[in-house]
């Protein structure tokens, strides 16, 4: 079994208990009980880690990243990144805008959700709540990164770390849990297409997928030797 095989795996285990349990408590459950709920373990000095994570899956991020490997790695990583959030993020507008439109988050509920503990310093938006792009961009990113790098001790973390960020959309009150576990799931499933299609089907065969944009001359002398001839 490639390392590769067994990191995708890793991450998917990990995400699945998060998603699963989610899943079931959603689809069971009232979700303005279910965030009520959850915000009432609501620790202060949780506000600022979660106000850093949810800032870390903002779609700029892994934007940066992509061109970032564009630049430093092969053609490879770069669309492993570029495409999985990139195809994460046009599904969650298409059903953002297109399918649910009138699905408002928890902010435009105040009186349904009773008192709540609402974080300050968040610029709170009220529309297109389902399904949560952070979530998507989260898992999308994180499961690239896993893949790209390619260390096995990796895909778990990762994989924790972005289910930190789609949980810090809950603490912060931006989205239900239902709206984050859609948007994972999202995530995850483009990553594992794009990941398919670059790593394991026919079309990964391709050579210019090892090759860098900006690939530095090997034959080149260096230089210290060029002046000495």
């Amino acid at each position: 079994m490639s390392s590769h095989t067994i990191i995708v795996r890793r991450f998917l285990v990990t995400w699945s208990l998060f998603a699963i349990v989610g899943a079931v408590v959603a689809i069971t459950g009232d979700k303005f009980r279910i965030h009520a709920a959850m915000n009432q373990y609501h620790p202060w000095w949780l506000d600022g880690s979660f106000k850093i994570l949810t800032v870390l899956a903002d779609g700029w991020v892994p934007t940066i990243l992509a061109l970032g490997l564009l630049l430093v790695k092969e053609m490879r990583a770069f669309l492993m990144m570029g495409v999985s959030c990139s195809l994460g993020a046009i599904i969650v507008q298409v059903l953002k805008h297109g399918v649910f439109p009138d699905m408002d988050r928890p902010s435009a509920y105040q009186q349904q959700l009773g008192t709540m503990e609402w974080v300050s310093g968040v610029d709170m938006h009220q529309h297109f709540s389902f399904p949560s792009g952070h979530s998507a961009a989260a898992f999308g990113m994180c499961m690239a990164l896993a893949v790209i790098i390619n260390k096995r001790q990796w895909a778990v973390p990762l994989a924790l770390l972005a289910t930190g960020m789609a949980y810090s959309r809950i603490h912060l009150s931006q989205h239900f849990l239902q709206d984050t576990v859609a948007g994972s799931t999202i995530g995850v499933a483009t990553a594992v297409l794009v990941y398919f299609v670059l790593y394991r089907s026919s079309f990964a065969k391709r050579p210019w997928l090892d090759r860098r944009l900006f690939r530095q001359n090997q034959n080149r002398p260096p230089i210290a030797a060029s002046r000495s001839k």
